[in-house]
C-alpha cells in the first residue's frame, strides 16, 4: 500500500503550516512551496483541494493568502489523505460504491476487509498534524511499538 505522491505532498505542506503559525495566520502558496520546496503549482493545488474539503481556509485579495480551518491538534493524517484521496478504502469490498471482484460471492476474507480497512484507518486518524510538526524525539528516546524479540502469532495460535 502507497500514498500517492499528491496525498504525501500534502501531508508535508500541511504539517509546514502547522509549524508555520498553526491555525493563527494567513500563509500564502508561494512561502510554503519554497519552505517545503515543493513546486507552486501543486502547492496551489493541494491549496484548493484541502480547502475543497474544508481543512484550510483561504481568502484573496490583501491580506488574503490561507490557514488551517481548525487547530493542528484536530487535524489527522486520515483527513489529509481522504481529502485528496478520497475515502480510505484498502479494497473494492470496503469501498461502498464499488462491487468489481471476480471472488466476491465466495470470497471467506471479505467479511475480515472491514477490520483491516478500520485498523489502517484508525492509525491514520490517530496521527495528527501537531504531531507531524513538532521536532522529532531523539533517537535514543524513540520506541518501537513492536518488540523485535517477539513474533506475532499465527491465526488462530495462542499467544
Amino acid at each position: 500500500m502507497r500514498l500517492s505522491s499528491l496525498a504525501d505532498y500534502a501531508v508535508v505542506m500541511m504539517a509546514a503550516a502547522a509549524r508555520h503559525c498553526g491555525a493563527s495566520c494567513r500563509l500564502n502558496a508561494t512561502l510554503l512551496a519554497g519552505e517545503t520546496g515543493l513546486p507552486l503549482p501543486t502547492v496551489q493545488k493541494l491549496v484548493s483541494k484541502l480547502s475543497a474539503a474544508g481543512l484550510i481556509e483561504s481568502a484573496r485579495g490583501t491580506g488574503g493568502g490561507f490557514r488551517l480551518a481548525r487547530p493542528p491538534a484536530t487535524i489527522s493524517v486520515a483527513d489529509i489523505v481522504e481529502a485528496i484521496e478520497g475515502p480510505i478504502a484498502l479494497t473494492s469490498c470496503v469501498d461502498s460504491g464499488k462491487h468489481d471482484c471476480c471472488v466476491q460471492d465466495s470470497c471467506r476474507v471479505k467479511p475480515h476487509w472491514n477490520a483491516v480497512n478500520g485498523a489502517v484507518k484508525g492509525a491514520l486518524a490517530g496521527i495528527t498534524l501537531s504531531q507531524l510538526s513538532a521536532s522529532p524525539a531523539p533517537a535514543a528516546e524513540v520506541q518501537s511499538p513492536v518488540s523485535v524479540d517477539r513474533v506475532p502469532a499465527l491465526a488462530g495460535e495462542q499467544v
